[in-house]
């Protein structure tokens, strides 16, 4: 029986198409169709912009590489050809060639060692002859990032003795001592090896490589000069230690190393930093432990790797705290000694944050630095502020830290974390806090002149200058809020962005929802409109796209995340994206920071695109575009998009199957809020008849109207390609939040659109199903007790009990489950003993007795974000009370399955729940009968249930 619900008007036509003569002779996708279509990777243009690469690769087999002309049908295919790139100058393109996908794996099912399975070869493409030259048994290569000429090639060691045991130990081949380092000049051909090699780098402009050499006696570290026409090799150190870490300066002028014990007995050991220059006798030993800018009882650590500033004068290295000695193996048998875990309530982080960050922690290093023109040494970082950045690609004179360690208990409920900010001045080597209990990660301007990060309270963007330390409001002249209108979870808003600097931090560019803003930090409430408010005017939203180079971040330890340094955008024509938020068009305009010019559109389509590569030395671009018709293959065109070209057919074979289509729909909640969904169709639909219908939902999609869906076996939810495929329709509402009701915020945004539509003729209301993971998951679980209108449901990972889910962990990162409700996604807004009624109202578990709906769900044994004994919870519950369920487990898997196997059982055994249920196809023997515990590993129970299961 269905439950009432408000009755809401469909706001845009729902595609009332008559059926096409032409979709009749397709098939319908099945699950032997996955291994035909191939995905697009290692996507580049060359230099000149004349050429292009891509691979592409299927689910199981192999790849495959192709180069194109872009101004001739001029192309190259390489079979299992894999990290591809184009040298430069754009006349060679390398690459490894992967051996057959069946030898490797009739290798790996007939237990041969890793050291004598097939191995890579190199395979070098002249595309001036079309000439590929094929390299046996290389392991890597690499290429200068600048300059023509040269590529090394690092071999695979020597083979095994045929005679061995083929364990692949030192004792056998002697591997541990490295192996052959070739040195190739491209257009000669003529070749230079270095045996027992074991690392190696280029300078960036190509005029240098250093490799470092292992064997039974010792090891040496070397320069390779390659001004000439012959490379002019000098031995910079030989020792009877390792040498852990090197790095090459941009310029080829300078090699940085460390020696030290070559052992893992200990995280760290006591290394010497050495510093050498080209046209000096031997290298310089510049910092070691016992230094007197170093803390005491610190050592120059292996753990952290070594870089110069981009312009050569600075040295970074890490530092650590001297390890205690390794633990001594005692007299005690494993039974008698013991093993505990103390939980303390003062521990800063719970005990299995700091188990699952031990290794971590063990190894964490502290950056400092050496001036190579004066010579001295300076430690940045510090145990209190483990976390720097230093501005201007680690030119500047200013260096900004960051450290949570005050607020990370907090850290279990509170969210987003909170930070302490410290300004560290390197010629001085003075540091002050600046920022205290900040939630917000704070960022170096480019130049480093200022400091900025989003102030939550005040939803707005602050800064610090880093010379007098003034303080003022980037955002208070721009007239339209700048926190993202999207946000609807406890904790205060965050921005919409940053776009970046202009050069020298004049100008910093400020996203509103729609349009861009240029802001003089010291006249701030002159802000001005870059795209001249045309996005809001045009219901468009502008945001910038990077085509230069990125630049390198100088940033090192325990950052939150990764640290992008701010992008300097240049002052002449910039690209802008743009984005429809009412049609979903996609495209691309031009526009300049200065001047009072109108945004020019150069693209808009109802696609979408991905973020274009720029050729370095040519205007032509390279970038996809999709919708679900249409798959995500490559174009160029110029940064005028005047001429766009296609460039690849990756999977030609679409058109022999069924397809569908996608149309935006909008309808209103129970609560009279305006909704957007999407809705696909089957390409022959036909509105005279029924159709079954899935519904899936996560959060919010319509934005991703235009997203392409090739058939492919999902690890979690369904594939809406497949199953409109196959005859269903399939709606993918969005869901706006109350803030304390999720489950129920769930039912009032989609319960509407699920209805309206089954009130049409061409949809069969009996026959609805609903299927969601983690998130969506739990809300399809509370969602069944409030509605028998879903004739099947699939709820994975779903959490069943808030109350036992809010004090459990997360494995994954050891953190505690609390902040989630109180804060972020589940969105309960207050902790347990504040509202316990809102953990218990939105607890399916409570209301199992309503749910009549026949339930499966997928919940792994370790799962490593949502515990899974939330889904055992509700499938023991719907057991006691007689009611269908099914909890499918994939033993020692996480949140979802990751093995390709695995995800294609989940996907088949959806297809046989949702068929049987919606379509009347006959049940499985694993939904009918289930396979006892007896018979794991015998049988799947995939194949149709016996009629009489006595028999």
């Amino acid at each position: 029986m269905h439950r009432c619900f408000a009755i809401a008007l469909l706001l845009t036509s729902l595609g009332l198409l008559g059926p096409a003569s032409a979709y009749a002779q397709n098939q319908p996708l099945t699950h032997d169709a996955y291994d035909r279509w191939e995905e697009v990777e290692d996507k580049s243009l060359s230099d000149d912009g004349r050429w292009a690469l891509y691979v592409t690769r299927p689910p199981k087999g192999n790849s495959e590489l192709r180069v194109k002309h872009l101004e001739s049908e001029q192309a190259h295919t390489v079979p299992r050809g894999e990290q591809a790139q184009f040298a430069a100058g754009s006349q060679f393109v390398a690459f490894l060639v992967a051996p057959p996908h069946d030898s490797t794996r009739q290798a790996k099912l007939n237990d041969v060692p890793p050291p004598k399975r097939p191995k890579d070869d190199l395979g070098l493409l002249n595309l001036s002859s079309g000439e590929i030259t094929e390299l046996d048994r290389v392991q890597s290569y690499k290429l200068p990032d600048e300059g023509p000429g040269w590529i090394a090639y690092h071999r695979e060691p020597p083979r095994p003795d045929s005679t061995s045991s083929g364990d692949g130990s030192k004792e056998e081949n002697d591997e541990a001592d490295g192996a052959p380092l070739v040195l190739r000049h491209l257009d000669s051909g003529r070749e230079w090896t270095y045996e027992n090699v074991t690392d190696y780098a280029f300078a960036e402009n190509g005029q240098l490589l250093a490799y470092v050499a292992t064997d039974s006696t010792g090891g040496s570290i070397h320069a390779a000069q390659l001004g000439g026409d012959a490379p002019e090799v000098t031995t910079l150190h030989e020792s009877d230690l390792g040498y852990p870490q090197m790095a090459v300066g941009d310029t080829g002028e300078q090699v940085a190393f460390l020696t030290g014990p070559d052992s893992t007995d200990v995280p760290h050991h006591d290394n010497t930093l050495y510093h050498w220059t080209v046209g000096t006798d031997a290298p310089e030993a510049v910092a070691q432990a016992g230094a007197s800018a170093l803390p005491t009882d610190w050592l120059v650590s292996e753990q952290a790797g070594l870089s110069f500033s981009e312009d050569g004068t600075r040295l970074f290295f890490g530092t650590a705290p001297t390890p205690p000695p390794p633990v001594e193996k005692d007299s005690l048998l494993e039974k008698e000694q013991v093993e505990v875990d103390v939980w303390n309530w003062k521990d800063p982080y719970l005990q299995p944050m700091q188990k699952e960050r031990a290794e971590e922690k063990k190894k964490q290093t502290y950056r400092a630095v050496y001036f190579v023109p004066s010579g001295r040494l300076m430690q940045i970082a510090t145990e209190a502020v483990p976390a720097v950045t230093v501005a201007d690609e680690g030119n500047a004179n200013v260096a900004l830290g960051v450290t949570n360690r005050p607020y990370r208990q907090k850290l279990s409920w509170d969210w987003p974390p909170a930070y302490d900010a410290y300004l560290i001045h390197l010629q001085t080597g003075e540091r002050e806090r600046i920022l205290e209990n900040v939630q917000d990660i704070p960022q170096l301007s480019p130049a480093g002149e200022y400091v900025t990060w989003w102030d939550r309270e005040a939803r707005a963007w602050k800064a610090l200058t880093t010379g007098d330390q003034s303080r003022t409001t980037l955002s208070r002249g721009i007239p339209h809020s700048v926190h993202d209108h999207r946000h609807d979870r406890p904790y205060p808003p965050g921005p919409y962005g940053l776009a970046g600097w202009t050069e020298g931090d004049e100008q910093v560019l400020i996203y509103d929802r729609h349009d861009v803003w240029a802001v003089d930090p010291a006249r701030p409430e002159a802000a001005r409109s870059v795209t001249e408010e045309q996005g809001r005017a045009d219901s468009l939203r502008f945001r910038h796209v990077q085509l230069g180079e990125d630049r390198e971040p100088a940033a090192w330890g325990d950052w939150p995340n990764p640290v992008d340094p701010p992008t300097v955008v240049p002052d002449g024509p910039v690209l802008l994206s743009a984005f429809n938020t009412e049609t979903k068009a996609d495209g691309f305009y031009r526009d300049r920071v200065t001047g009072s010019g109108q945004p020019t559109e150069l693209i808009m389509m109802e696609r979408s695109f991905s973020r274009p590569q720029k050729a370095d030395d040519a205007d032509r671009l390279l970038y996809t575009r999709e919708s679900f018709q249409e798959f995500p293959d490559l174009w160029v065109a110029d940064r005028s998009f005047s001429a766009p070209t296609k460039i690849s057919t990756v999977n030609p074979q679409q058109s022999e199957y069924r397809w569908g289509t996608a149309e935006l729909i909008e309808w209103t909640s129970v609560n009279g809020e305006k909704i957007e969904g999407i809705l696909y169709k089957p390409e022959d639909f036909d509105p005279s008849k029924e159709y079954p219908m899935m519904t899936y939902f996560y959060e919010q999609y319509s934005d991703d109207l235009y997203e392409h869906y090739a058939p492919e076996a999902h690890r979690s939810i369904i594939n809406f390609t497949f199953y409109v495929s196959r005859g269903y329709v399939v709606f993918v509402p969005n869901i706006h939040y109350e803030m304390g009701y999720p489950g129920e915020s769930a039912v009032q945004s989609v319960m509407p659109g699920v209805t309206r539509l089954a009130d049409t003729e061409w949809i069969d209301a009996d026959n609805i199903g609903v299927q969601g993971h983690s998130w969506g998951g739990y809300q399809i679980a509370y969602m069944v007790t409030k509605t028998d209108l879903f004739a099947a449901a699939e709820a994975g990972a779903p959490v069943s009990n808030m109350i036992s889910a809010y004090g459990g962990i997360r494995w994954g990162s050891g953190m505690s489950r609390m902040f989630q409700y109180e804060d972020t996604q589940s969105r309960i807004g207050s902790s347990l003993w504040d509202m316990p009624m809102r953990y218990i109202n939105n607890s399916p578990i409570f209301q199992a007795d309503r749910i009549d709906t026949p339930l499966m769900m997928m919940h792994n044994d370790k799962d490593s974000a949502v515990p899974w004994e939330q889904g055992i919870e509700l499938f023991v519950a719907l057991r006691r009370l007689n009611k269908p369920a099914w909890l499918i487990n994939y033993t020692g898997e996480v949140h979802w399955p990751t093995d390709l196997a695995e995800m294609r059982d989940w996907t088949r055994r959806m297809q046989q729940f949702f068929d049987h249920y919606l379509k009347g196809a006959p049940a499985p023997t694993w939904l009918k009968e289930g396979v006892p515990a007896t018979q794991k590993g015998r049988t799947l129970g995939l194949e149709p249930a016996r009629t009489d299961p006595r028999r």
